[in-house]
C-alpha cells in the first residue's frame, strides 16, 4: 500500500508562488510515476504535471507551462509542484497522485494512490 500526503497549499495573491510537497511511503515511490492533478469546483479533475519514475520525462499542461516545475527526489521520496506567477485561474484543490508504473500518464484513471488534497487559493 503506498500513503501520499500532500502539503504546501494556502492562499496567495495573484503573481505569488507556492510549493507543494507530496510524501509517500512503501516500496513502490522510486519505480512509479507521479502526477499532480488539479480540481476546480464544477470542473473535471485535470493532470498539470507528471514526472516519469527517473525524472528524465515530464508533462506540463499547456495552462501552466513555463510557471510549474514538477520535480522529485527518490531519495525522500517526495514529489514536489513549484508553482510561480500564480493566477486566479490557478485555484483548485491539488492533488498527487502514483501511478504504480514507471511512465507517466495524464489520464486520472490510469493512477493507483492519491493523496487526500490540498487547497491551493489565488486571488486576484
Amino acid at each position: 500500500q503506498v500513503h501520499l500526503v500532500e502539503s504546501g497549499g494556502g492562499l496567495v495573491q495573484a503573481g505569488g508562488s507556492l510549493r507543494l510537497s507530496c510524501g509517500t511511503s512503501g516500496r513502490t515511490f522510486s519505480v512509479s510515476a507521479m502526477a499532480w492533478f488539479r480540481q476546480a469546483p464544477g470542473k473535471e479533475r485535470e493532470c498539470v504535471a507528471a514526472i516519469s519514475w527517473s525524472g528524465g520525462s515530464t508533462y506540463y499542461a499547456d495552462s501552466v507551462k513555463g510557471r510549474f516545475t514538477i520535480s522529485r527526489d527518490n531519495a525522500k521520496n517526495t514529489v514536489y509542484l513549484q508553482m510561480n506567477s500564480l493566477k486566479p485561474a490557478d485555484t483548485a484543490v491539488y492533488y498527487c497522485a502514483a501511478r504504480g508504473s514507471t511512465a507517466w500518464s495524464t489520464d486520472p484513471s490510469s493512477y493507483r494512490y492519491w493523496g487526500q488534497g490540498t487547497q491551493v487559493t489565488v486571488s486576484s
